[in-house]
């Protein structure tokens, strides 16, 4: 009769856990997005960067996993932030290259800020009971003649400071309705630090309610103007593209994420907080490549230093610390359905998403990826920019297990490489494998056939 009691009960309990809307045996993690802009591969040091030493970012590499294999779905920002949010790829929204004004955006064929139907990471979370905050760049929607772009609240936001190229820019960032300016009251050496003390602020308030933040810092972007310049003669006497400067923001990038990772200490949530670093795309200027680690191309670019970016992983007590991970392949689109399934969050209905649910992958057991990825960058001259010489990519691409082909469309240019043996993509054996190259070209050309067309409605559509 015990036995049978014991089992009863062990089946109850097991019945509670099964029921349990957190399937991950603690409360629900708060979540932070750390999305810096323009970082190459290399900048940091626990991805081989020399430049300056980042001993916050490194330490906080040794607290969590690595992953060496990480893809942001575009070689701009816009598109990049685009698929971040939505789990897509950006071109299904109309998204192709950095938002712009209204003639520009015309010129590129696409929308002028993201549809509010679009699937959003924010409201998904806010419907499991999160508090959701964005703070930092959003280049979604807003800026320059975009007067009409949804508000943050739309996209599933509670709170938000944002720069020039948002919907609501932060007054305190935007003295002379532009990108940056000495005027502004958070100077730009500044910035960083103070969307730091907004997460902090926004956590402190929140304590007690999963959090989920997008800390999205507008460094490494040039320009780069280092606090440094506050001293001297003058008005921003150091060149803001030149390596110094670079150095110097580099430096104080690390510092106040260090800032970040001691507040969750002083806080008491750094043990059930999540934390995702990573970029948007790759650099410009890249210092003749050693900013991506030796990676064919820069920003702008399909080859593999326009997206192929650092991503850091630490959530204590379940990702493994100290670890790297260079076999599994990740996509900007995972993380969409990744947190939803950490956040034990429902998806929406009839969700079509790009992206793999990849915890299993972040938790330490590698995994090859089912789905293909694709790109697309340069539909056309007018409103693209392009690195130069070897750098300028085709304007499509796609990765499948260990194969990434890369063509223009309605061109026959192939260039195949093995991302396995080749990944800095020396070697085109687009003539060894004829095969290979017409199955990939076919599911390229086809995923690019079916994008949608950038119609009145679709680059502007209404606003609920």
């Amino acid at each position: 009769m015990k036995i049978v009691k014991t089992i009863v009960k062990g089946l109850f309990l097991i019945g509670l856990l099964i029921r349990s809307p957190v399937s991950w045996g603690q409360e629900q993690p708060n979540i932070i997005v750390i999305l810096t802009d323009d970082m190459g591969f290399s900048d940091i040091g626990t991805f081989g960067g020399d430049f300056v030493p980042t001993p916050r970012i490194d330490s906080f590499a040794t607290e969590g996993t690595r992953f060496t294999q990480y893809y942001s779905a575009s070689p701009i920002c816009s598109p990049s932030r685009a698929s971040i949010l939505t789990g897509m790829f950006p071109a299904e929204w109309n998204f192709t290259t950095f938002l712009n004004n209204r003639r520009s955006n015309e010129l590129a064929e696409q929308a002028n800020y993201l549809n509010v139907h679009a699937p959003s990471i924010a409201k998904v979370l806010k419907s499991a009971g999160y508090a959701t905050g964005h703070f930092g760049k959003w280049h979604m929607g807003g800026g320059r003649d975009i007067k009409n772009a949804p508000k943050f609240e739309k996209y599933g936001f509670d709170e938000h400071a944002g720069t020039y190229e948002s919907p609501e820019p932060d007054p305190l960032l935007t003295a002379t309705d532009w990108i940056w300016s000495d005027q502004d009251s958070v100077k730009r050496w500044d910035r960083t630090a103070y969307f730091v003390d907004k997460t902090l602020d926004f956590l402190r308030r929140h304590r007690g309610t999963p959090c989920f933040v997008n800390l999205w810092p507008d460094d490494m972007h040039t320009p780069w103007v280092p606090e440094v310049n506050q001293r001297q003669q003058g008005k921003f006497p150091m060149n803001p593209e030149e390596e110094v400067a670079f150095k110097l923001v580099l430096a104080e990038l690390d510092k106040q994420l260090g800032r970040l990772f001691d507040g969750l200490v002083e806080l008491g949530i750094a043990e059930n907080t999540l934390v995702i670093f990573t970029s948007d795309n790759g650099p410009l200027p890249s210092f003749r490549g050693s900013r991506a680690g030796g990676l064919r191309g820069t920003k702008l670019s399909l080859y593999e230093g326009g997206i192929r970016m650092p991503f850091i992983v630490r959530w204590p007590g379940r990702v493994r610390a100290g670890a790297t991970d260079s076999v599994s392949v990740l996509n900007s689109t995972d993380l969409f359905p990744t947190l939803a399934g950490i956040a034990s969050a429902s998806l929406p209905a009839n969700y079509k998403g790009d992206g793999e649910d990849r915890a299993a992958v972040w938790l330490g057991t590698p995994a090859s990826r089912a789905k293909d990825m694709y790109w697309e960058y340069g539909r056309n001259d007018h409103a693209f920019n392009y690195p130069r010489g070897k750098d300028r990519s085709p304007n499509l691409a796609i990765r499948s297990g260990k194969w990434k082909l890369l063509i223009d469309y309605h061109k026959n240019n192939p260039e195949l490489y093995d991302m396995e043996r080749d990944r800095y993509e020396r070697i085109n054996l687009a003539d060894a494998h004829p095969d290979i190259v017409k199955d990939l070209r076919t599911r390229l050309i086809t995923w690019r056939t079916y994008l949608p067309e950038l119609t009145t409605g679709r680059a502007n559509p209404a606003v609920d």
